[in-house]
């Protein structure tokens, strides 16, 4: 490397590893949201996990008069312990960059979205909440996903 070369590296790149653009100079643009999802995909399964195991073990935790589209608490319950545990396996596939499985992610999300509309009854404020987490989960796969796993 010559000396114009490594004075224009150490003018682009600060101490901290970022460029003048404030952007890290080792991660593409957007990796940032793709490392959001798989968080937010481990801490939605956790989440989804513990909920669903409150509502397997007819906890009263829930709401006691809830009626549902189809079925019972019980096998709502039983639906989001399995989605949970996928959302997990889904977010170690994304850290470790595995190709593809951002799409396995948004169908777990987008799947999860779902669950969590028809899981309102059961606890309305906190569904609602999980839905908008899925929602931010798809847009950080879908637009950000193939530029860093790729």
């Amino acid at each position: 490397m010559s000396t114009a070369e490594s004075t224009r590296a150490s003018s682009a790149a600060d101490g901290y590893g970022t460029t003048s653009r404030g952007e890290y100079a080792d991660e593409p643009p957007g990796s940032g949201w793709v490392a959001f999802a798989g968080t937010m995909l481990v801490l939605l399964g956790t989440l989804n996990i513990i909920d669903g195991i409150a509502a397997i073990s007819n906890s009263s935790f829930y709401t006691e008069n809830a009626r549902f589209v189809f079925s019972d608490l019980n096998t709502f319950g039983w639906i989001i312990l399995i989605l949970g545990t996928v959302q997990v396996a889904a977010a170690f596939g994304i850290w470790a960059k595995t190709p593809g499985v951002r799409w396995f992610g948004v169908i777990v999300a987008s799947l999860n979205a779902i669950a969590q509309l028809l899981w309102m009854p059961a606890y309305p404020f906190w569904s609602l909440t999980l839905f908008t987490l899925d929602i931010l989960v798809i847009y950080g796969l879908v637009a950000y996903g193939k530029r860093s796993l790729a």
